[in-house]
């Protein structure tokens, strides 16, 4: 008799840690665990840690709860103003609903996907290349927004969208390259224009200053003649002024003072 209860016993044992290996889960600090009770939703989210389901019964899916970051396939339109080019760009989005991420959608990951590819062409569509190029904020605020939107139904959140390169056609490219090198030369144009300008005036005013004062040319004449002296040139060739030559043909004629008169 004691022998076939300890023999019952042992079995109970051993049905009892079979029933507790198939029942025992361990679910992930970065995972939710969401049971289905023959194919319906029993309870609420599983938080993180062990758990117990109903073997043959309930059967427990993990959902993990961390950021995923996917990216977009470049993808071809053509802008507002009529250029073709390749987008591509990045999506950061993570679940806040595990039960929604697991029963509203089929594959979230694969859905979210496709929402960012269609969006990122609706995008092209709608911006200049300009925009595209230079005022990629506002692009990938709104960009977030046409994924986020169907995204929050199905328990999923988009953190952030960065556009990451705009791909334009060899003829695109050369003819910005000569655009951006024409206008380089006009701002040089402007500022030797500007340049000559300001010289021009600078020299009326000391033209002025040197036909109001003579003796201004002279010395003027000497700081060139030392400036060419400078570079040790054999043979020298200066103009030399009519008015100096009347300045020295005045200093040689004889002064009359008061008394002679």
């Amino acid at each position: 008799m004691l022998q076939e209860l300890l023999t019952v016993v042992v079995a109970v044992g051993s049905a009892g840690v079979v029933y507790v290996a198939a029942a025992a889960r361990v679910i992930k600090q970065y995972e939710r665990g969401v049971v289905l009770r023959f194919g319906r939703l029993a309870g609420d989210v599983r938080a993180p840690g062990f758990t117990m389901i109903v073997p043959l019964v309930d059967r427990l899916n993990k959902v993990n709860m961390q950021i995923v970051t996917m990216p977009v396939p470049a993808q071809e339109g053509i802008t507002r103003d009529n250029v073709t080019v390749r987008v591509d760009a990045v999506v950061y989005f993570r679940v806040i609903d595990a039960a929604n991420a697991l029963i509203k959608v089929e594959d979230y990951k694969f859905a979210v996907s496709q929402m960012a590819q269609t969006s990122l062409r609706s995008i092209i569509g709608k911006s200049d290349l300009d925009d595209l190029l230079s005022n990629r904020e506002q692009l990938n605020q709104g960009l977030e927004l046409m994924i986020d939107s169907p995204a929050v139904g199905w328990g999923v959140q988009v953190d952030r969208v960065e556009i990451k390169d705009v791909s334009l056609p060899d003829t695109m490219k050369r003819s910005m390259a000569r655009q951006a090198e024409a206008d380089r030369e006009r701002r040089a144009r402007i500022i030797n224009a500007d340049a000559e300008l300001q010289a021009s005036k600078k020299l009326a005013e000391a033209a002025q200053q040197m036909q109001d004062t003579p003796s201004a040319l002279q010395l003027r004449l000497l700081q060139t003649i030392v400036a060419v002296a400078a570079e040790k040139n054999s043979t020298l060739v200066l103009p030399f002024p009519v008015e100096l030559l009347r300045f020295l043909e005045r200093a040689d004629q004889p002064q009359e003072h008061p008394a002679d008169k």
